[in-house]
């Protein structure tokens, strides 16, 4: 539903119904009497519950009965409308009045839905700070489903007393049962990724999802989702390595001076299938230099497609953007994936779309202590709790550096 029509703080839905009735009127004025057009202003109310509030068409409805019926009766008597006419004027005004009214309900709704959906895409994809860690972030989010702003694309970065933890992913389908898996695997992730070690991760992520299909069946639910996700592991400080868990997704890329480069392909099965597989995705360590940025996506960059079906050379892209610009920061990244897979497909994305790069911070970065006990309870700040400033950030896509 189309917002007011606004320049600045000033409204300016009212023009369009004013300038209408001014020219019936005025029209109608000057016409002769074979030639009359004052019925037309019953267009007036039905415009202006399109565009304006309540009482702004009820103005317009009263104002256009009132120009009726003195422009009538200013006429001719041989060349007057009459009362059945008039009498159209004044349904049509209480009939765009209901419409109007009609329309403002329907748009609060509208707004109370967008909040909800703010509210669950916060609540799985929660604000990202651009210094995470020991690590420099930047990340974007573009879902297919426009209203509903998240879909089964998941991703996460989790300072721990092990080194900084990464996790992107795509859950299996569509829907809110796709959210609800995305949300247990974060929230998992986000609990174990600091007190584990990353293969420890891996097995409770993997846990997680089977647990999950267990419970989804539970409540009658007999479709069975997976999840493919890219675990990273980087080590406290100073390494030139990174570790890498794969469970069936696209490769990440490293891109720094050297060029672009793909890290190894997922060999194991992915999330909530490793019973059936024999076994999960082993940790692999690969190279990783502080002058490299790691690049993260999920399948909605990797299948885009265009008109005649060509998927998106992403790996092209990035070797002749860094030809000429050769800026390997995470924000130019993230815009280079997000602007090459919006123009590929003309902005007619077929799947939710999570991109994310990191980097090393330069003279590393905050880590935790090395406390893997469970956390003290907090203090007790009365029934008011603790003093807070700011709030969540309600960006949909988050940019960094």
């Amino acid at each position: 539903m189309a917002r007011p029509l606004q320049a600045g703080r000033w409204n300016l839905s009212w023009i369009l119904p004013a300038l209408l009735l001014v020219a019936i009127v005025v029209g109608d004025w000057n016409s002769s009497g074979h030639l009359r057009v004052v019925t037309w202003i019953v267009l007036v109310p039905g415009i202006a519950a399109a565009l304006c509030g309540v009482v702004m068409t009820t103005v317009f409805a009263t104002a256009s009965a009132v120009s009726y019926a003195v422009l009538d009766s200013a006429s001719d008597y041989r060349f007057q409308q009459g009362q059945a006419d008039f009498l159209l004027v004044v349904a049509g005004g209480l009939l765009a009045v209901l419409a109007a009214w009609l329309r403002k309900r329907a748009y609060a709704r509208l707004l109370s839905l967008e909040s909800g959906a703010e509210a669950t895409r916060l609540a799985v994809l929660r604000p990202l700070p651009v210094h995470t860690g020991d690590l420099l972030l930047s990340s974007a989010y573009l879902a297919a489903d426009v209203d509903a702003q998240v879909g089964g694309d998941f991703f996460d970065v989790q300072p721990s007393p092990h080194g900084t933890r990464v996790l992107l992913g795509d859950i299996q389908g569509k829907g809110a049962s796709a959210v609800d898996a995305a949300a247990a695997l974060l929230g998992t992730f986000r609990e174990a990724g600091y007190y584990e070690e990353l293969d420890l991760v891996a097995d409770r992520l993997d846990n997680r999802m089977r647990r999950h299909n267990q419970y989804s069946s539970e409540l009658g639910q007999p479709f069975e989702r997976f999840a493919t996700a890219v675990l990273i592991g980087f080590p406290p400080a100073g390494e030139d390595w990174i570790d890498v868990v794969n469970f069936g997704h696209p490769a990440a890329l490293v891109v720094g001076p050297a060029g672009v480069r793909a890290l190894p392909e997922g060999t194991g099965p992915p999330l909530g299938l490793s019973l059936v597989a024999g076994g999960r995705s082993p940790v692999l360590r690969v190279p990783f230099s502080r002058r490299d940025t790691l690049l993260l996506f999920t399948d909605g960059v990797t299948e885009a497609r265009d008109g005649s079906g060509r998927f998106l050379p992403l790996t092209e892209r990035l070797e002749r953007y860094l030809e000429a610009e050769g800026d390997t920061a995470p924000g130019a990244l993230v815009r280079v994936v997000e602007d090459a897979v919006m123009w590929h497909t003309r902005g007619r994305l077929a799947d939710d779309t999570a991109i994310l790069a990191v980097t090393l911070a330069p003279g590393g970065g905050f880590v935790p202590p090395g406390r893997t006990t469970p956390d003290p309870a907090p203090p007790d700040y009365g029934p008011d709790g603790p003093e807070v400033t700011g709030g969540p950030r309600p960006a949909r896509r988050g940019r960094g550096t």
